[in-house]
């Protein structure tokens, strides 16, 4: 699976350019499926079809990653930036990002004698290396993403987009590692939902579904001084009950628990209290879906260099194939 991972955090892909990982994501998964589609928002839908008696189950993991935009090129050649997502300018000085026409930038910091306060981002430019405004290739408008490979340090796995990339990674192995399930599922890689959870609206309405689950990164609580959380790398993947937009169904809690308890693998509840997922968006969609979210624990969550233990990613997987294998009754 380490290769499949590596094969999805390293695209590129921030919001509303998604074009380049979905492409990537339907090569890996498009021999394991019934039906494949995007629809008008750029959402990749891929269904497996079940039995009759089944629920219409949807999962969803969103395809795209956070970046920054292009507002001005200067007379110099360098540009100024607006984020597309939560990009925060701690930690951004000396770091790289990369274009789609692979132009990459380094941020650079105007003077700043404030040496104890974090600079904002309108003092901050990006260096592509040109000598003048006519060298530079990007444009304003251009996006571009953080520049960092995969690492892997033992059981623990350091890249930047594991939000959301280990999600579609953990839904695309369990597709292809599910030998048959009485469901009628749907698999959705969702686009821009670092911008407003915006594919996972209109694709949870064309699909209908009777259960959603989001698979997603949380937090943890397991660095030094770190927020106080019960989610810790290593102990399994977090079954959501609850974040700042959504409380997850109890019958879909339930039966996630009761899934990772046939398949044998650790898990952890996870209250988070800061941020949402695609979930929030299933759930209110038409008259309302049960929905709940599988979490994958991630220190550094919107860093260039993210950190998820590979054990909790393999779990994932297990619980979730044990779940659609069997029938679900929420109860």
């Amino acid at each position: 699976m380490k290769d499949l991972i590596k094969l999805f955090v390293e695209t590129y892909g921030p919001s509303g350019n998604e074009d380049r990982i979905r492409q990537t994501i339907r090569q890996q998964v498009k021999d394991h499926a019934d039906e494949v589609r995007v629809d008008a928002m750029g959402n990749l839908i891929v269904r497996r079809a079940g039995k009759s008696d089944g629920l219409k189950v949807m999962l969803a993991a969103h395809m795209d990653e956070i970046g920054i935009i292009v507002t001005h090129v200067d007379e110099k050649g360098f540009l100024r930036f607006a984020p597309v997502g939560g990009v925060w300018s701690l930690g951004l000085l000396g770091r790289r990002v990369q274009f789609a026409d692979g132009t990459v930038g380094i941020f650079g910091l105007e003077k700043w004698t404030e040496r104890e306060k974090v600079p904002p981002m309108d003092k901050m430019f990006l260096d592509v290396g040109a000598a003048s405004k006519d060298e530079v290739k990007v444009r304003v408008g251009d996006v571009a993403c953080f520049l960092e490979p995969l690492t892997v340090a033992g059981d623990r796995l350091i890249a930047k987009a594991f939000d959301d990339r280990i999600g579609c990674a953990v839904i695309a192995q369990t597709l292809m590692s599910l030998e048959s399930s009485p469901h009628d599922l749907y698999f959705v890689f969702t686009v821009q939902e670092e911008v407003g959870l915006r594919g996972a609206t209109t694709s949870a309405f064309g699909v209908a579904p009777d259960m959603g689950i989001a698979v997603d990164v949380t937090l943890t609580g397991d660095t030094p001084e770190a927020h106080p959380m019960a989610v810790s790398l290593g102990k399994g993947p977090a079954i959501k009950v609850a974040d700042r937009s959504m409380l997850a169904h109890p019958g879909v809690k339930r039966v996630l628990a009761e899934a990772a308890e046939r398949a044998g693998v650790p898990y952890q509840y996870e209250v988070l209290e800061f941020g949402g997922t695609d979930a929030a968006a299933i759930q209110l969609s038409r008259q309302g879906v049960p929905t709940g979210c599988l979490s994958i624990p991630s220190r550094y969550v919107h860093s260039p260099s993210e950190m998820v233990d590979y054990n909790d990613v393999q779990n994932a997987v297990k619980l979730l194939v044990s779940l659609l294998s069997a029938p679900i009754d929420l109860g």
